[in-house]
């Protein structure tokens, strides 16, 4: 079956995240949140607050890269992890290079469905 069949027969049902995707973003999180991420770079307190735009791409950038197999184990979680904090490297040291460059896909901020945001 072609993906976009299988993408279409699980539209209608409710898909939970594997355990394994929910323990790779909560140890993104706190990995992130202690600032572990990027060691030399102190990019949590008020820097958070006040640029927060860069952890919303951190995010999403580890969440688009995230690969999982068909039980939902992980495949990838450190080249994840890796490829946020060389976004978070690269706006805090604007003479970093990033390597490879990032794709389009890799910094799409993609929005909550509108008829799901309020359940």
């Amino acid at each position: 079956m072609g993906f976009l069949n299988k993408k279409k027969e699980l539209k209608d049902e409710n898909i939970k995240m594997s355990s394994h995707v929910s323990g790779a973003v909560r140890q993104f999180a706190m990995s992130f949140a202690r600032g572990d991420l990027v060691k030399d770079i102190d990019y949590t307190g008020d820097v958070l607050k006040e640029e927060s735009s860069f952890a919303e791409q951190a995010f999403a950038i580890f969440m688009n890269n995230l690969e999982m197999d068909g039980t939902g184990n992980i495949l990838n979680y450190k080249y994840c992890e890796n490829r946020a904090a060389q976004y978070i490297r690269g706006y805090f040291d604007r003479e970093y290079t990033i390597e490879p460059p990032f794709e389009s896909w890799e910094v799409e901020l993609y929005p909550v469905s509108e008829e799901y945001y309020n359940k």
